[in-house]
């Protein structure tokens, strides 16, 4: 991506920040049932444990709910590794692309640009 001002490399970047936030959320809740887990293993009291056996269910929920909608909208592919490697290495290449952006480019004139891509 050379000029990530000019709105025609605006195309299909929702997607792709809804499926790097979702994959976010996913790595997010992971993390969350395997501490709570771990807390409960750890812990005396029956009343906390009652909590925190509540607050592991809700997310072991969450998280099932956030990888079907992620394998719907095919931002996770568990099942056909080579295709998530594909998917790995175009979020790789994304974010490199993104990384080396210029961030102050000298021409920063857009004037006569407009935010809705071009009809095919």
């Amino acid at each position: 991506m050379e000029d990530y001002l000019d709105p025609i490399n605006s195309i299909n970047m929702p997607e792709l920040t809804d499926s790097g936030v979702a994959l976010e959320l996913l790595l997010s809740l992971k993390t969350g049932v395997r501490t709570l887990s771990i807390a409960l293993t750890e812990t005396a009291s029956p009343a906390l444990q009652k909590l925190l056996r509540t607050q592991l269910d809700v997310l072991i929920d969450l998280y099932l709910e956030t990888s079907e909608l992620m394998k719907k909208k095919e931002w996770l592919k568990p099942y056909e590794l080579s295709h998530q490697k594909e998917l790995d290495i175009k979020a790789a290449e994304n974010a490199i692309s993104i990384a080396s952006l210029d961030l102050f480019p000298k021409n920063m004139n857009r004037k006569g640009m407009f935010p809705t891509p071009p009809k095919k």
